[in-house]
C-alpha cells in the first residue's frame, strides 16, 4: 500500500510548497509547440522505448510466480512419491526472465539517452537565446531588475528546467504505464485481491491529506525563519568589520539566537509531522498485506489461485505504490519546472531595444560636435528629471558636468550613448541625431572611464586590448605608460601575461582604475566620458592621472561628470546641473566671479577641505 510520499509532503527536499505557475496551461503549451515540437521524432522514441521498457518490466513478477509454482508442485509431488521438482522448466523461465529484463534495461537505457539528448539541445538553445537577448534588450530593464535575478534566469531557472525535464517526462510515461499494467495483472490473477488492495488507497490518501494539510504551515515557517538566518548570517559576516568596531557581538549573537530558536520549533514540528508519514503508511501497507494474504490463502485453499499467484500479486501489491509516489513528487517537479519555463519565456519577450538607424553613417570622419537641443527625459512617463537641456559642445572642449546629487549629471551621459532615448528633443553629433546611428557604431565614439572598475577573468593584456582586440603589444604598452600602470604591470610575476580579475587580492582599486584608464586610452576614442575617472585613486597618483589625462584629451571630445569641484577648473566649460536643468555655464573663474549657484558650490567643498585639513 501507498508509502510515504517522497521528499516528504512539500515536494523533494522538504525544501517548501512547490513554486507554482502563473499560467501552468499556456506556458506548458508554448514550451511544447515552439521547443520540444523541435524534438518530435526523439519524443516518439522515449514513448514507445519507455512503454516497452514498462511492460518488460511488468511481465517479470508474473513469470517469477510461474517459477514458485513449478517449485510448489514439484515438492507436493516429491512428498507424494511423484518425479519432484523440473528443474529444466525452472531454468527455461529463469533464461526467459533474464531476457525479458536485459530488454528492459535496454529499452530503459535508449529511452535515457534520446531524453537526455533532447533536453541537454533545449537547454543549450535556451541559453543561446538568452544571451542574445541580453545584448538586445534596453538598459531601463536592468535598472530594475538586479543582478542576481537575471542570473537566476540563466542560471537556476535554465538548470531546474533542463534537469526536471530529463527525469519528469520518463518518470510520467513509465509511471502511468506501470499503473496500468499493474492493475491488469492484479486483475487478472485475482479480482477479490485486487479490490482489497485499491480500497486502502482512499484511507491512505485521507490520511496524508491531513497529515500535509497540518505540516504545510510549519514548512512555510521554517523556510520563512531559514531565509532570516541565512541573510542575518551574511549580514553579520559581510560587516563583521563594523560589528566589532561598534562592539554589537553581544547583540548580533542574541538577535541570531532568537531566529534560530524559531527556526527550531517549526523545523522540530514540520519534520515531525512529515515523519509521522512513514510509520503510519507503513502501518496500513502492512493492514494491506495482511488482507491480500488472508485473501490469497482463502483462495488458495478453494484452489482458485495458485501458490506462485499470491507470491506474484503480492509482488505487483508493493510495485503498486511506487509509481503512484513518483507522481506525487512529478507534480512538484512539474510546477517548479514550469514556473522556471514562466520566468524564461517572460525574459525572452521583454521588449528589445528599438532600432531607428536610418542610414549607415560613416563615423570616421565625424569630429565630436555634440549639440543638446531642449532634451526632456524621464525614467518613467509620469517622472521628468531632464527638463529642457540645451548646451552646445565643439569638437576637442573639454566639458565638466556638475552640480548636486540627483541633478541628472549621469543620465546625461546615458542619453548620449543611448542607454536611453530622449522622451523629447535631440542630441546631435555634427549635426546627425544619434537615432539615426547604428548603436553599435554610435557606441565605437565613446570611451568611457566610470567610478566603479570592471575588470574580467583575464591577463592584463587582455583587458587593456578589450576595447581594440587587433592591437599590437607595443601599443598596449604605451597606453599603460600613458596610464602610468607600466611600472606596476611589470612587478606582477608574469608582467602583462599575468592573470587577473576583480577579486585580485593583490591589485589595489587604483591599480584597477588605472588599468581601466589604459583600455580606454588604447581604444582611442573620439569622445570622451570620465564619471568620477579619479575617485579610487591616491592624491599622488591623480596629479599623474591628470596629466595623462590631459594629453589623452587633445583634440578629443571630453564629458567629465565631478563632484570634486577642484578636478576640472582648467575645463573649456563647465555645464552646472540643478534639477535637469542647466543653471549656469561658463569657465571655472567666470562662475566664480558670477557668485551664483557654482560659487556656492565650490566654496562650500572648499571649507570642508581646509577642514579636514586643519583637523
Amino acid at each position: 500500500m501507498p508509502g510515504p510520499m517522497g521528499g516528504g509532503p512539500m515536494g523533494p527536499g522538504r525544501n517548501g510548497a512547490p513554486e507554482k505557475a502563473k499560467n501552468f496551461k499556456g506556458t506548458a503549451q508554448k514550451l511544447m509547440n515552439d521547443y520540444l515540437g523541435k524534438y518530435k521524432i526523439a519524443l516518439i522514441i522515449v514513448l514507445v522505448f519507455a512503454i516497452g521498457s514498462t511492460i518488460f518490466t511488468i511481465v517479470g513478477p508474473k513469470i517469477l510466480g510461474n517459477a514458485t509454482t513449478e517449485i510448489f508442485n514439484g515438492l507436493v509431488s516429491k512428498l507424494s512419491g511423484g518425479s519432484g521438482i523440473d528443474f529444466g522448466k525452472i531454468g527455461q523461465i529463469a533464461i526467459t526472465l533474464l531476457i525479458l529484463y536485459i530488454i528492459s534495461a535496454l529499452f530503459s537505457f535508449i529511452q535515457g539517452f534520446t531524453m537526455t539528448n533532447v533536453s541537454q539541445k533545449l537547454t543549450y538553445r535556451l541559453r543561446n537565446d538568452i544571451a542574445k537577448k541580453i545584448s538586445h534588450l534596453p538598459m531601463k530593464y536592468f535598472d530594475t531588475k538586479t543582478h542576481g535575478e537575471v542570473l537566476s534566469i540563466i542560471t537556476n531557472d535554465i538548470d531546474t528546467l533542463s534537469m526536471n525535464l530529463d527525469q519528469s517526462i520518463t518518470q510520467i510515461i513509465t509511471s502511468i504505464c506501470t499503473i496500468i499494467g499493474i492493475l491488469i495483472m492484479m486483475f487478472s490473477i485475482s479480482w477479490q485481491m485486487t479490490l482489497i488492495s485499491l480500497i486502502i488507497l482512499p484511507i491512505a490518501g485521507i490520511l496524508v491529506k491531513n497529515i500535509v494539510g497540518k505540516s504545510q504551515k510549519y514548512f512555510q515557517r521554517q523556510q520563512a525563519y531559514l531565509a532570516n538566518v541565512n541573510g542575518q548570517v551574511e549580514e553579520i559576516y559581510g560587516g563583521l568589520n563594523i560589528v566589532k568596531a561598534f562592539n554589537a557581538e553581544e547583540k548580533v549573537v542574541k538577535e541570531f539566537e532568537r531566529a534560530n530558536r524559531e527556526l527550531y520549533h517549526s523545523g522540530w514540528k514540520s519534520q515531525f509531522l512529515s515523519g509521522l508519514m512513514f510509520p503510519v503508511m507503513n502501518f496500513i501497507s502492512n493492514v494491506g498485506y495482511v488482507g491480500v494474504a488472508v485473501a490469497g490463502g482463502y483462495l488458495a485453499i478453494n484452489g482458485t489461485i495458485t501458490v506462485g499467484n499470491i507470491q506474484s500479486f503480492i509482488q505487483y501489491n508493493k510495485q503498486f505504490t511506487q509509481p503512484i509516489n513518483q507522481i506525487a513528487q512529478i507534480s512538484a517537479m512539474l510546477q517548479s519546472m514550469i514556473a522556471a519555463t514562466e520566468r524564461i519565456f517572460e525574459f525572452l519577450e521583454q521588449p528589445e531595444e528599438k532600432d531607428t538607424h536610418k542610414e549607415n553613417i560613416d563615423i570616421t570622419n565625424l569630429k565630436g560636435n555634440v549639440t543638446f537641443e531642449h532634451v526632456k527625459f524621464g525614467y518613467d512617463l509620469e517622472t521628468t528629471i531632464i527638463n529642457d537641456f540645451n548646451a552646445s559642445v565643439h569638437e576637442g572642449q573639454k566639458i565638466a558636468i556638475v552640480g548636486p546629487t540627483g541633478a541628472g549629471k549621469t543620465t546625461m551621459v546615458k542619453l548620449l550613448m543611448r542607454f536611453y532615448d530622449v522622451k523629447d528633443g535631440a542630441i546631435l553629433i555634427d549635426g546627425h541625431n544619434i537615432k539615426d546611428f547604428d548603436r553599435g557604431e554610435l557606441r565605437k565614439m565613446f570611451g568611457m572611464v566610470l567610478q566603479d572598475t570592471w575588470l574580467f577573468g583575464g591577463t592584463v593584456k587582455d583587458n587593456i586590448k578589450y576595447g581594440k582586440e587587433d592591437a599590437t603589444d607595443a601599443q598596449v604598452i604605451e597606453a599603460a605608460k600613458a596610464a602610468h600602470v607600466h611600472h606596476f604591470i611589470k612587478t606582477l610575476p608574469q608582467g602583462y601575461h599575468s592573470m587577473i580579475n576583480e577579486e585580485s587580492s593583490n591589485i589595489s582599486a587604483g591599480q584597477k582604475q588605472l588599468l581601466t584608464i589604459a583600455r580606454v586610452i588604447l581604444a582611442n576614442p573620439k569622445i570622451l566620458i570620465l564619471d568620477e575617472a579619479t575617485s579610487s585613486i591616491d592624491t599622488r597618483t591623480e596629479i599623474q592621472i591628470q596629466s595623462a589625462m590631459d594629453n589623452l584629451m587633445k583634440g578629443r571630445t571630453s564629458f567629465i561628470i565631478a563632484h570634486r569641484l577642484s578636478t576640472i577648473k582648467n575645463a573649456d566649460l563647465i555645464l552646472v546641473m540643478n534639477h535637469g536643468d542647466i543653471v549656469e555655464q561658463g569657465t571655472h573663474e567666470a562662475l566664480l566671479a558670477k557668485g551664483g549657484f557654482y560659487a556656492e558650490l565650490y566654496n562650500s567643498q572648499f571649507e570642508i577641505e581646509e577642514r579636514i585639513k586643519r583637523n
